[in-house]
């Protein structure tokens, strides 16, 4: 087997030598060749060797998918209902309300790479899905207990008439409230990067050639649950929340996740897990040690996958052609070996590091600009479930406008109007997209991630666009004739859904497909997909900032700013909308800038990796990919 070898020598001031190995084991070459990591790191329920034939593929992949739809569906029962439950039983003043709403969808997500360090470095995914499930079912009866009971709510009021005691939530009900919502938000947020992460490693193993092709068809298929479960929680249960009562609302969602736990349950005979390996942090913390203690030598320009075989794990897999080799140069000073002088101890593992451990590094690095491109994007997704629902409670909730009938639209089940329609879109998508683009590209996957996630963000500036033109057309209606207007019908509002669902699928499907596939290799499957639920967080905590600020800049003689109202009709909405449109706009040039970098490289030399998609040893016909 021949052994690929570099050896760079120079002199030093104190006559030691310094040079960069590239060597690898012979060992470990065969280990690699003979037996793929994936496999040999995958186990079963009872810590056996997973077997190809009776663990993982589809058949394991189907409880995760039900446990999603059935979390999915229980988090967006809560969420998407949230502000009518603060605003009109907790009564906060309505800014308030929404910030309530977006910060706790805030927290949801950021703690979702403490679910993924957790999984990757001491628990396994199996475990903290079951745990956190747990945390997240505690939190939900919680909250349906407290809607349940008046002593712990407010007095009633209308908070738009302020007819009755409007006295806000405080002191025992407010601690009740925000410990049963942070629960959930604890349970949810370690939950959800681990789903997606461990459906995934149900198609990487022995069976790798079959597998692989069908990973991309297990990410749309995620995504299909995702829908499911949020179309769901939008319809039957914001209806029910709308004529029983939160409390009922509340008791469904935590029945639908104890049913996705017994199927999460079920399944584990079938299910290939993948042991974890300590802190992924560890590795990637020597990197950045050891290049700041080399930070004086001389990184040779001729190697651009700098690496070594004497520490870390010989066998540890390293892609020959690194896309970012020639980026974050100073990190490859980790991998420089001063050659140890006579009775001297050879370097440790925190001053000499693998060159895969600097191209994880580097990866981690890379892809930082990509996750700040998609926040705006969430920020627009923030208020379509806040501001969005109170439009439209003050509009025309009727099915048929204008005529006597009974049967009325909750407002927050218009979220569900983009998740219907992605059940038509996604298999759509699969089965005629993907094949047409396939044959106009000549690329295996028709159109790539990084493709697919701009596609999305260009399409999300449309739908605050159409938000802000609607909105308009909705004040000026409500406040004609003196202050005596006429309500729109809430189907106004449908267009704005529409757009931000077919964006969301550009967007959200492809950005899974982007993060897990940069851990491909490695050990942070987990963790990466944390960091596409990093920038929900990120988003919905912007759009409590922005709401603040624009307030704050917006207030002139007294008054109380744009969105400083209980009243829509006295706020000016609309100009809100069209700040986020332009920022939307602003953003997808920022990620054209963004994507153009992360594709530069010696190691994007072929058409999918030019592309954002990433080179992998398992290349396929692409069949049924994304």
């Amino acid at each position: 087997l021949p052994i690929p070898f570099c050896r760079i020598a120079s002199s030093g001031a104190r006559s030691s030598q310094l040079f960069l190995s590239c060597e690898r084991e012979r060992e470990g070459a065969m280990d690699m060749e003979s037996s793929p990591a994936a496999e040999a790191a995958s186990v079963d329920c009872r810590g056996r060797p997973a077997r190809p034939r009776r663990h993982g593929g589809m058949r394991a992949a189907v409880f995760v998918l039900v446990f999603q739809a059935a979390q999915t569906m229980a988090l967006a029962a809560v969420g998407s209902n949230l502000i009518t439950y603060v605003f009109g039983e907790l009564h906060f003043p309505l800014s308030q309300a929404a910030n309530v709403v977006t910060n706790f969808v805030g927290t949801v997500f950021i703690l979702s790479p403490l679910g993924g360090f957790l999984s990757d470095s001491y628990i396994g995914c199996f475990w903290t899905l079951l745990a956190f499930g747990a945390v997240e079912l505690a939190g939900l009866i919680l909250l349906s207990v407290q809607a349940h009971l008046p002593q712990l709510k407010s007095a009633p009021c209308n908070m738009l008439t302020m007819v009755g005691s409007c006295e806000r939530a405080s002191g025992f009900k407010a601690t009740i409230f925000f410990l049963a919502l942070y629960l959930v938000a604890l349970g949810s947020g370690c939950v959800m990067p681990n789903m997606t992460a461990y459906g995934g490693d149900q198609f990487s193993g022995a069976a790798a050639e079959k597998d692989a092709k069908r990973l991309s068809t297990y990410f749309n298929l995620s995504y299909f649950g995702f829908c499911a479960g949020e179309l769901v929680a939008l319809t039957a249960i914001v209806w029910a929340q709308t004529r029983y009562g939160m409390d009922v609302g509340f008791g469904l969602a935590a029945a639908a996740l104890g049913v996705g736990l017994v199927s999460l349950v079920s399944g584990a005979v079938f299910y290939r897990n993948k042991p974890p390996r300590g802190s992924i942090f560890t590795p990637i913390a020597r990197v950045f040690v050891a290049a700041f203690t080399k930070r004086k030598q001389i990184c040779p320009s001729g190697s651009s996958n700098p690496g070594n075989g004497g520490a870390g794990d010989p066998a540890a897999p390293v892609d020959d052609n690194f896309r970012h080799a020639n980026k974050f140069r100073f990190l490859d000073k980790a991998c420089i070996r001063i050659a140890p002088e006579p009775d001297t101890e050879p370097e440790s593992a925190w001053r000499l590091c693998t060159e895969a451990e600097v191209q994880q590094a580097k990866t981690l690095l890379a892809v930082m600009p990509i996750v700040a491109c998609t926040i705006v994007f969430n920020t627009v997704l923030a208020q379509l479930q806040t501001f969005s629902v109170q439009q439209g409670s003050v509009m025309d909730t009727r099915l048929a406008p204008g005529t006597s009938s009974s049967f009325r639209i909750p407002p927050a089940s218009l979220q569900a109007i983009p998740y219907a329609m992605l059940l038509a879109l996604v298999p759509a998508y699969e089965l005629l997209l993907v094949p047409l683009m396939r044959r106009l590209t000549g690329t295996r996957s028709g159109i790539t991630p990084l493709q697919r996630i701009g596609v999305g963000l260009c399409m999300v500036a449309l739908s605050m666009a159409a938000a802000a033109l609607v909105e308009r057309k909705r004040r000026d209606a409500a406040v004609s004739g003196g202050g005596v207007g006429q309500q729109l019908s809430v189907l106004w509002l449908v267009p704005q859904f529409l757009i931000f669902g077919v964006s969301e699928l550009f967007t959200n499907v492809g950005l899974m497909e982007f993060f897990y596939k940069q851990a491909a290799a490695g050990t942070m499957q987990a963790f990466f997909m944390a960091l596409f639920y990093c920038s929900f967080s990120f988003g919905f905590f912007l759009s409590s900032v922005l709401v603040s600020l624009v307030n704050r800049a917006t207030a002139r003689g007294g008054g109380r700013g744009w969105l400083g109202e209980n009243d829509l009709n006295k706020d000016r909405l609309d100009l809100f909308y069209w700040v986020l449109a332009a920022l939307s706009v602003l953003n997808f040039f920022c990620y054209l800038l963004c994507a153009r970098w992360y594709n530069s490289g010696a190691g994007a030399s072929n058409d999918e990796a030019a592309s954002g998609e990433v080179a992998s040893e398992d290349d396929d016909d692409g069949k049924g990919l994304i």
